[in-house]
């Protein structure tokens, strides 16, 4: 995925109210930026980090700057737009990349499903020649590294992650496909865990997912900076 314009370096002063962040530019002026992240950001709002941000062409906001990445233990990058996931998926999918999930003839999003009012991530279906089904993908940003290669998801207790595990259970068990994706926007992480001492809950559901056959996935992302790109490239293996 290639942004649309050039992504721009400054230094992160401080993250707050959850939507906004303070930067400071190369000149010297702080600026208020959109942060396009709805959990803890745990490990990734250390004020002195340097982070990349894009400019909206749309007049009408009120912070025209979105924030992007940020560098980490000062050598890692971190994808902090979780609304970016989807998209990054999206692509890895339909580019070849993740080879688990080729053979569908139509790619669907937000399709609304399941017992408790939820909607998919991305729905794939097969022609009816190729009677390979439907396959239901639950994608997850993940963006926490603790060290040693690890990350873990999620950040902070996530009862929509529940309750999304719980749907993909429920679609196993009516005979379909179900993949819970991780989006690993960290380039330092190499495996995958459930952050248990986080979200006890989530850690068991996930288990009892994968007991089911749940599939679950996870695939790295590679930073280009220089010329604004961020791609899934690689498989990383899943500790539970």
């Amino acid at each position: 995925m290639q942004f649309d314009h050039k992504l721009k370096q400054a230094l992160l002063r401080k993250r707050y109210k959850r939507f906004l962040a303070d930067i400071e530019l190369d000149s010297g002026e702080i600026i208020t930026i959109h942060c396009p992240n709805t959990g803890s950001m745990k490990n990734c709002q250390t004020p002195g980090s340097k982070v990349w941000y894009s400019t909206s062409t749309n007049p009408k906001r009120k912070y025209p700057q979105t924030w992007q990445i940020v560098e980490v233990d000062s050598r890692h990058y971190v994808g902090i737009n979780t609304l970016l996931a989807n998209k990054l998926v999206r692509e890895a999918i339909t580019s070849g990349t993740v080879n688990q999930l080729q053979g569908y003839s139509q790619l669907r999003t937000e399709v609304p499903y399941g017992e408790e009012n939820s909607r998919i991530d991305i729905l794939l279906e097969a022609s009816k020649e190729k009677q390979t089904g439907r396959c239901y993908i639950e994608i997850k940003n993940l963006s926490l590294g603790v060290g040693g290669g690890l990350g873990i998801f999620p950040d902070a207790v996530t009862t929509r992650g529940h309750k999304h595990l719980r749907e993909l259970m429920q679609m196993r068990k009516q005979g379909h496909r179900a993949v819970l994706f991780f989006c690993v926007q960290h380039s330092g992480v190499e495996r995958v865990s459930p952050a248990d001492d986080i979200d006890p809950e989530y850690g068991r559901l996930l288990r009892e997912a994968a007991e089911l056959k749940v599939e679950i996935l996870a695939y790295g992302a590679d930073f280009d900076v220089a010329n604004s790109i961020i791609q899934l490239v690689r498989e990383l293996p899943i500790v539970l």
